[in-house]
């Protein structure tokens, strides 16, 4: 088969996989039928639940759920089963699945201010389902590797590029611009058929970029590169007063007839005893020290050091990145000694500069796997759960030049003692009303927050980075 044969093929199933789009209207190339994108969903859903803990608060749960709801039973799709899910993670983001599983993150909740701030964060994902706006990049995705494919029967060589899961980048990263700001508008309709502002789209804009400046600001007072954001779209990448953002929330503004509610104090209300950064279920750090409840341990990293706590691990860094240790809980072998367990799981690797462990009253054992990079490896019984370290430097970096911090970081694991328990308990979102001569400084020094905790009290306020509260105003503080 000749390659312009092949690419004529090609070009009908692309006639094949042409579908009109319910929420704009167009013809849009798609190779999936709506029951294939609930399967899909369903299926990445289960993943998702995997890798992103649910938040346990159930009162929580319901209360965006029955929001959520309002908004999706005004959208172009209302016919699906929408579920909405807050996540246990401290991260400011929200994203979709196709065929109605959305996701907020507690971070993401903690900066809002109203009932139609949140409304407006659902609506932005549900205008992503309603628009099969991850369909439309599967199709793509699908369509380019059949291109490629076709290229390489006809001429032996394969032009296709590794295309890799693009629903799960779109998902992280966004759907680009033009989908982004599609799916604010109608966002933006599907608040104002809800009954609320659809001014709240342009206040979670304003909240996102003042994170962005926060996190611009940091960087610059520790000498560090501007951290990406973690909240894909077009709140991350463009400014309340954007021409295209404006224009696109237009024609909701003109929808929106009577009182549209805001509900800014029932919202705030749910937000009563929210933990605040890391949670106990996930964790909590303090300083350089990491504090567990529910497993009872603790670990130390040394001064300068960063932690990333993800589901799957902690991980602690070097401050450029280039050398860290990696933490890991599975079950322990029943009949298995540490020992074995580090040999068994090395798979045959040599281990070199072997040692027991037993910091802590506890049982562990310790070595290195040669190689590039070679790798300290460690494994530590705690109850019946094994605790597996693995650390190494990136690149063509030297073990030798960081084990002495590995083993630090490694030996200071132990159980959670009695006098750290409080610690291992996170700080929370609790309110109070603004009082007559009240001030944001004095205000964060009854903070315990660590890293700027004024600045960090007026972004959760939304008097970022020099506003003041007003006598009456609701004020969110930590505790």
């Amino acid at each position: 088969m000749s390659v312009r044969v092949a690419v004529l093929l090609l070009g009908c199933a692309l006639l094949t996989g042409c579908a009109h789009n319910p929420a704009t209207g167009r013809t849009d190339f798609v190779m999936m039928s709506e029951q294939q994108e609930l399967a899909l969903g369903h299926s990445y859903n289960q993943q998702i639940l995997k890798e992103n803990p649910r938040y346990a608060d159930e009162k929580l749960q319901a209360y965006v759920q029955q929001v959520g709801e309002r908004v999706a039973k005004n959208s172009h799709r209302s016919n699906l089963s929408y579920r909405f899910t807050v996540v246990d993670s401290p991260d400011i983001n929200a994203f979709a699945l196709p065929g109605g599983y959305i996701y907020i993150h507690r971070g993401l909740l903690a900066y809002l201010s109203s009932e139609a701030e949140l409304a407006a964060v659902l609506g932005h994902e549900v205008g992503h389902v309603t628009a099969r706006h991850s369909v439309q990049q599967q199709s793509q995705s699908t369509a380019w590797g059949i291109l490629g494919q076709a290229v390489a029967i006809g001429t032996g060589v394969s032009a296709a590029a590794d295309v890799t899961n693009v629903l799960g980048t779109a998902v992280v990263s966004g759907y680009g611009r033009d989908m982004e700001l599609e799916a604010d508008g109608l966002g933006a309709q599907y608040l104002a058929r809800s009954g609320y502002d659809p001014q709240a789209m342009i206040e979670v804009v304003k909240v996102l970029k003042n994170q962005e400046v926060f996190a611009r600001d940091q960087a610059a007072k520790r000498g560090q590169a501007v951290p990406e954001s973690s909240y894909h779209g077009v709140f991350d990448s463009h400014p309340d007063n954007d021409r295209r953002l404006q224009e696109v929330i237009g024609p909701a503004r003109a929808l929106a007839g009577g009182k549209q509610e805001v509900n800014r104090e029932v919202f705030l209300q749910h937000l009563e005893g929210l933990p605040f950064g890391d949670s106990a279920a996930t964790g909590v750090r303090r300083g350089q020290h990491f504090y567990h409840a529910e497993l009872g341990i603790a670990l130390d990293f040394p001064a300068g050091w960063g932690l990333l706590n993800r589901p799957e691990a902690v991980i602690v860094h070097t401050a450029d990145q280039q050398a860290f240790v990696a933490m890991t809980v599975s079950a322990a072998e029943p009949g298995l000694s540490p020992e074995e367990l580090l040999r068994q799981r090395a798979k045959g690797q040599r281990l070199v500069q072997e040692q027991t462990l037993k910091g802590g009253g506890l049982h562990g054992y310790t070595g290195i796997i040669a190689g590039s990079p070679a790798k300290r490896v460690a494994i530590i019984y705690k109850d019946s759960r094994a605790y597996q370290f693995i650390a190494a430097v990136k690149g063509r970096g030297s073990l030798e030049g960081e084990d002495q911090h590995f083993m630090q970081v490694i030996n200071s694991f132990r159980p959670l003692a009695a006098a750290e328990a409080k610690l291992a308990q996170p700080l929370r979102v609790h309110l109070r009303k603004a009082k007559a001569g009240d001030k944001m400084a004095a205000l964060a020094t009854a903070s315990k927050w660590p890293e700027d905790p004024e600045a960090t009290l007026r972004l959760l306020n939304g008097l970022y980075p020099e506003g003041e509260p007003r006598p009456g105003d609701w004020l969110k503080i930590l505790r």
